[in-house]
């Protein structure tokens, strides 16, 4: 089972990085496993430390993948060398316990040492759902068929509709804006990707 989390971490000079990310859990490790080139990968090996944040601000997740808003609020860690997101209901403090090296993917095995909640959960909204959804197809533009994006984007859609509160429709918007500039891209460059993403 993969979750979505918000990981962040910090370089050597205290510079916080915030990313999206599917987590998965291997017994009493969490699993992190970044595509290459990767700020998180970078911090993570200097540092040895990250931490999982629960939230459920969505704006969070598309601002990171579209980079519309990536500067996020943050305190330092209580027992690691990193950062964690000032607004988050709870979070995960990790260490490096193995590093799996891979020339794409490295797998990081990390170890929780420290737990805290900030916030209560008030429950499940089916637009944050569809916006979480929405920004792993954003991160995913350059891989997969505009045909798909559009059907899944369209499906999403009704959850906003439906459901949104103004955090989900900011977000959404950002994502919705972000497909637009991709193909704006893909048309200018002649149909040829020049995206990257970076976590």
């Amino acid at each position: 089972m993969i979750h979505e989390t918000i990981v962040t971490t910090a370089a050597c000079d205290g510079r916080p990085h915030i990313a999206p990310m599917g987590v998965r859990y291997e017994g009493d490790r969490i699993i992190l496993s970044p595509f290459r080139p990767s700020t998180t990968l970078d911090n993570i090996v200097a540092s040895r430390a990250a931490v999982l944040n629960f939230t459920t601000d969505v704006r969070v997740f598309a601002g990171c993948v579209t980079h519309c808003a990536t500067d996020w609020p943050t305190v330092s860690a209580s027992r690691v060398a990193s950062v964690r997101l000032a607004q988050s209901l709870a979070h995960a403090e990790l260490e490096l316990d193995e590093l799996r090296d891979d020339a794409q993917r490295p797998v990081l095995l990390m170890k929780c040492v420290h737990r805290e909640n900030h916030a209560p959960f008030a429950g499940f909204n089916r637009a944050q759902s569809a916006v979480i959804e929405g920004a792993i197809l954003v991160s995913r533009l350059f891989m997969l068929p505009a045909d798909k994006v559009d059907h899944e984007m369209a499906y999403l859609q009704i959850a906003i509709d439906k459901t949104a509160g103004d955090n989900e429709r900011t977000a959404w918007g950002w994502l919705v804006a972000a497909v637009a500039r991709h193909r704006a891209t893909l048309e200018f460059a002649g149909g040829q990707s020049t995206a990257t993403v970076r976590h």
